[in-house]
């Protein structure tokens, strides 16, 4: 493990000021002593003479610092820099501040000025937490980018509304009509019930296409191209309930080709992955080459079944992400669907042990698939990390968590021979509880087919979801 500081780094190299601690800056982390009229002592300068020595040596070296996973989460929400009326720059919260007011004080001049707090629809200082937080996880490189000088240090534009679903409805009002989806064959029911519901009578059309083979992808892809407005290529990986996985790197790649071809009608392509089943500790779509990336922040991120939250985050590094970023952040705005300061906290807290969570999920989601995949009673389980899976060589690839050994999720299904089957299997669970929803510390239940809507249901009738949790 890297030392986060070595005590030889102490010594003042011959004949250079270079690193010698600034005066400046020992004189503020001793304000507070100096104020009482105490003299600083010999072991706080030797502090901030360290402080200022390992700031001093990050500065001058060209090899940033550069923060893991795990460690971005447990510092989700801290600040180094915040405001709170200490006569020091360092007594700081090591809980994030949850700040309520939905109104802030109009300087005398009238002008709020560039950033400044106006309306906590348009920001709030809690959500903003939250959306940076985000927006660096998403950045962050993965184990097999070996490239990544452009990452861990940008944070992906990043926008917190009311709910999963608000995030969904907000992308897609962000996109210039007329807008086109191609959606997965399995999908979470309540995209599809909302383009029909609701956006398909504001210019909104989708197609179902089986998007595990990115051949009739790219196909659908020319079918639509020529065609003014927007298309939106929309993945989710792993899928709700039959954990198929998209290459989401293929499917980009794909649509990358077919965008530098001539346009005449000028149209957009738009690559969204729904990442909710796959957190960004597992795998982080914007280094894969999506424009987007969204998460029902309810389920993982939350992780308490405590919240209800969508996020969105738009790469950086893409032209289109850029794009929709602008536009996004106008949507949020004006539309107002936005997620609660309180929410945003719960949130924060909940990422703060997202990885812990994550790997504890995963692994007994493993286990859970390897017995089901050998009982008698169960004809088929649905597992990414399952070698029996169709894209297991891909999950292996794309959901990787911390290691290189692979981190499938903690969602698996599997299906018996019949419906009544599957009810009375849930009617009969004693630890786990029958509920919807996923993501949290308990074990949940559910027969997917009786909770969708019956002229739009794609799970089979025995199939039953699992969301695993933390129990033993």
């Amino acid at each position: 493990m890297r030392p986060f500081f070595r005590l030889t780094n102490l010594k003042r190299p011959p004949n250079s000021h270079a690193a010698v601690a600034s005066p400046t800056l020992i004189g503020s982390a001793m304000s507070t002593s100096s104020s009482s009229g105490a003299d600083p002592s010999p072991t706080a300068a030797a502090g901030c003479s360290a402080f200022a020595l390992r700031q001093k040596k990050e500065e001058d070296s060209i090899h940033k610092w550069r923060t893991s996973m795990s460690t971005k989460l447990s510092h989700a929400g801290l600040s180094s820099n915040h405001d709170n009326g200490s006569k020091s720059n360092y007594n700081n919260p090591l809980s994030p501040p949850l700040d309520l007011a939905t109104t802030f004080e109009r300087p005398p001049s009238g002008d709020y000025g560039d950033g400044g707090l106006i309306y906590s629809r348009s920001c709030n200082p809690t959500r903003k937490l939250l959306e940076d937080a985000v927006g660096q996880l998403e950045m962050m490189p993965s184990v097999n980018d070996h490239d990544s000088s452009c990452l861990n240090e940008t944070i992906a534009p990043t926008f917190a509304f009311s709910s999963g679903m608000a995030a969904v409805a907000s992308v897609l009002l962000a996109c210039k009509s007329p807008v086109k989806l191609l959606i997965p064959e399995d999908v979470y029911h309540g995209v599809p019930t909302q383009l029909h519901s609701s956006l398909n009578d504001h210019g909104v059309a989708y197609e179902s296409v089986d998007m595990t083979d990115c051949n009739v992808v790219q196909q659908k892809m020319k079918e639509n191209i020529e065609k003014e407005g927007t298309l939106v290529v929309w993945m989710e990986s792993p899928s709700n309930p039959l954990c198929q996985v998209t290459d989401i790197q293929e499917v980009c790649n794909a649509v990358h080709e077919i965008r530098i071809q001539p346009n005449e009608n000028n149209s957009r392509i738009l690559t969204v992955v729904d990442s909710t089943w796959a957190p960004p500790c597992i795998t982080r779509p914007l280094s894969l080459g999506a424009d987007a990336v969204l998460h029902s922040g309810t389920k993982y991120l939350g992780g308490h079944s405590d919240v209800l939250l969508g996020i969105a985050s738009c790469s950086p590094m893409t032209e289109n992400g850029l794009w929709l970023a602008e536009r996004l952040k106008a949507v949020q705005t004006s539309i107002g669907a936005v997620a609660s300061p309180f929410d945003c906290w719960l949130t924060l807290r909940g990422l703060r042990t997202l990885h812990l969570r994550v790997e504890r999920q995963c692994q007994t989601a493993m286990k859970l698939a390897e017995y089901l995949n050998e009982h008698q009673s169960v004809m088929k389980c649905h597992y990414p990390g399952l070698e029996s899976h169709p894209q297991h060589a891909v999950a292996k690839q794309q959901m990787v968590g911390q290691g290189s050994g692979g981190a499938f999720g903690g969602m698996l299904s599997f299906e018996v021979e019949s419906e009544s089957m599957a009810m009375a299997v849930a009617g009969a669970v004693r630890t786990i509880r029958r509920a919807t929803s996923l993501g949290g510390t308990e074990t949940l239940i559910e027969h997917r087919a009786s909770i969708e809507p019956p002229e739009r249901r794609t799970s089979p009738v025995g199939l039953l979801r699992l969301s695993v949790g933390l129990e033993d």
